[in-house]
């Protein structure tokens, strides 16, 4: 059956590959989103290939999820709404907490409210949740019991230990975190996620509307901003790189993160709007595999070609996480989808991208000095 798709922030990096997918497969597809300067520039029209890549496929409506206007508007019609709108970037909601709340919290309850209160013909809802919810992810003692460890304390990364501790127990062993894993969020962006999956899981099923979860891990490949700093250290060091700059590894660089490659992340997400086994699940959308900062960095020097000098600082950032790899079981058992992109080939296939663009202005350290000067980054 053909459907008509909302997508929420959905000229985005994530959003304008997802929308071509389902156009693909036979559906009608309208975009709501802000335009923002920060992933957009100044002049969206001019400036965004992204939001270029929508032309003929999505009819574009320019607004906010803030604004219960914009979304009658967008929802007209919709039968199935794919939720991505929201403000990213673990280090940035520590201090723009008013902003991100909004936009993540309040956004998503408007939506609901005009679901839940006015006339409609929407009947599946996916949430692009985010593997940040969990905090820290699973590990395994010595004896065989799996726990979640506590966020780290500053004293302890202030002295150089970076690992995560669980009072009473020896050396823990990392192991993949499922969809019933403990939820701990340790920055003001993984709350704000947390709430808004847990809305839409809430309330959907009591106005008969099918929810549907989907917890992204680490999304990284061709079409991701490379001027905005808060989207990911691939784009961060690929500019460094080009600039011929030292790259500052945080930690001791054997911080793990699960990167999960941008066309399984369309796949999954494709079929959790269109599956009928999705209704009612919560996923985790990941590789199933942890790759450590220091992996990333010699895989970008393999896939440029050229090094540039790296320090390994003892940096660290308030709200940041250790380790974090998903349990890909139920994506695979359910939905019958298995990420396919290795990361070699994923970081090859981004790097022949970013080649092809213009080398954008070095915004990351403006985000570090406004960090630095909260006291969130040490």
């Amino acid at each position: 059956m053909a459907e008509h798709i909302l997508i929420t922030g959905g000229a985005g990096f994530i959003g304008t590959r997802l929308a071509r997918r389902f156009v693909d497969a036979g559906h009608t597809v309208t975009v709501l989103d802000a335009l923002i300067a920060q992933v957009h520039g100044e002049d969206p029209r001019a400036q965004s290939p992204l939001l270029r890549s929508l032309d003929g496929v999505a009819e574009v409506v320019e607004g906010t999820v803030t604004s219960v206007e914009d979304l009658r508007r967008a929802l007209h019609g919709a039968t199935v709404v794919v939720h991505l709108a929201a403000e990213t970037g673990t280090g940035q909601s520590m201090y723009e907490i008013d902003r991100y709340a909004e936009t993540n919290v309040g956004g998503t309850a408007k939506l609901l409210n005009i679901l839940a209160n006015e006339q409609h013909t929407v009947r599946r809802i996916v949430v692009a949740s985010s593997r940040s919810i969990y905090g820290e992810g699973a590990y395994r003692t010595s004896d065989g019991r799996v726990v979640y460890p506590a966020h780290r304390a500053d004293a302890d990364m202030a002295a150089g230990d970076f690992d995560v501790h669980v009072e009473g127990e020896g050396t823990l062993t990392l192991i993949p975190t499922d969809e019933d894993a403990k939820l701990h969020p340790s920055s003001v962006y993984g709350i704000t996620k947390q709430t808004q999956e847990s809305l839409i899981m809430t309330v959907a099923p009591t106005i008969g509307i099918e929810p549907v979860s989907l917890r992204y891990q680490n999304v990284y490949g061709p079409g991701q901003s490379l001027k905005n700093p808060y989207t990911g250290i691939l784009s961060i060091f690929s500019t460094l790189i080009r600039q011929g700059k030292a790259i500052n590894i945080f930690e001791d660089g054997r911080e793990t993160r699960d990167f999960v490659y941008i066309d399984d992340v369309v796949e999954a997400t494709f079929l959790g709007a269109t599956h009928p086994h999705a209704a009612g699940g919560t996923f985790n959308v990941g590789s199933g595999v942890a790759t450590s900062v220091n992996e990333v960095v010699g895989a970008l020097f393999s896939a440029f070609g050229v090094d540039v000098p790296t320090h390994i600082s003892g940096n660290y950032r308030l709200g940041d996480i250790r380790h974090n790899v998903a349990d890909t079981t139920r994506l695979r058992e359910i939905l019958g989808f298995s990420p396919a992109v290795p990361f070699s080939a994923g970081v090859q296939h981004f790097v022949d991208w970013v080649k092809t663009e213009p080398v954008e202005g070095d915004t990351y350290q403006k985000s570090l000095d406004e960090m630095a000067s909260r006291n969130l980054l040490k």
